[in-house]
């Protein structure tokens, strides 16, 4: 019981809970057909989710207000620039994906000079920005139809034993994340800032150094989940981080971290990426239709919400 009472006191237990269920009723309803191979997909399709939800992650865990949307403009500015320089060969890898992360982080700092120099609020700086990426992304790849290279499409999508590679690299990459973000002074910092940046400020923490870093490393997995979503995608396309906007805001949320900052929880990522993955593959199953998914999707997520909304953090 004491560990039952343990677990329920996380929030983000709930999110891998909401998971378990909706692929319970969908293997059930099926009879469990296919049910492994549900698992797999939403193991694929979550991977580039939990990318840019840490990064959201850390934006959001330093304080109310703080938020990056110019995530979808990053991933496709970072996906056409890499594709067009590659040029589908493998000996260019090495330079689209150094060009991808330059694209990452002059995005990252130019969003920090509108959010600091100009002192736009970080929703209206973020989401201004995502206009000029936008807008430069299609300037730079408007009709580009680029295949990746070869081993970039292949790292992306192989498997062992039904479990995507880039999954696991990307579930090692999460709890190397988690150690900054709990073990590290960068990390703790973070949450110092989101709990009382005041009070962080007089204990010796430079604020701003810590915010500048924090947009541009949100800035900087963006531009890798491009270049890798590309791979994964046979190519570049504008519209390919669309539904990362909303989506990198919610599974930060589900997952167990606070809006109003100081706690924040790199599992909870995890778990609340394949929930909405498996949720969209239930109600398909199920036979809901667009409109109908849309509204249940959005109704059980407000549910996960407030059933994880967990404590406020201390001020």
């Amino acid at each position: 019981m004491s560990v039952i009472r343990v677990l329920s006191g996380r929030a983000w237990v709930w999110s891998f809970l909401g998971m378990f269920l909706v692929w319970l009723v969908t293997a059930v309803y099926t009879g469990g057909k296919g049910s492994a191979d549900v698992i797999t997909a939403a193991l694929s399709f979550a991977t580039f989710t939990v990318i840019v939800g840490i990064g959201q992650m850390f934006v959001i865990t330093t304080g109310p207000g703080n938020v990056d949307l110019s995530i979808p403009s990053t991933i496709a500015l970072s996906g056409a620039v890499a594709m067009k320089l590659m040029g589908s060969s493998n000996d260019m890898l090495a330079i689209g994906l150094a060009a991808s992360l330059g694209c990452g982080l002059a995005v990252g700092i130019f969003n920090y000079l509108l959010i600091r120099v100009l002192r736009i609020p970080p929703i209206i700086a973020t989401l201004s920005s995502s206009f000029l990426i936008l807008s430069t992304a299609i300037a730079y790849g408007r009709g580009l139809k680029i295949k990746p290279p070869p081993m970039l499409a292949e790292f992306t999508t192989a498997q062992v034993g039904g479990v995507p590679i880039l999954a696991i690299v990307i579930i090692l990459f999460a709890i190397l994340m988690s150690v900054v973000l709990n073990r590290t002074v960068y990390g703790r910092s973070v949450l110092a800032i989101g709990q009382n940046m005041r009070a962080a400020w007089l204990a010796g923490i430079n604020v701003e150094r810590i915010r500048f870093m924090t947009y541009v490393l949100s800035a900087l997995l963006a531009a890798i989940c491009g270049f890798l979503l590309s791979g994964f995608s046979g190519g570049a396309s504008l519209n390919m981080g669309q539904e990362y906007l909303l989506a990198s805001i919610a599974v930060v949320v589900i997952g167990g971290t606070s809006v109003a900052g100081g706690k924040a929880n790199v599992p909870g990522i995890w778990g609340a990426a394949m929930f909405m993955f498996l949720l969209v593959t239930m109600l398909n199953t199920l036979g809901a239709s667009a409109g109908i998914r849309l509204i249940m999707t959005g109704l059980i997520i407000v549910a996960v919400i407030t059933i994880a909304g967990g404590d406020e953090p201390q001020r």
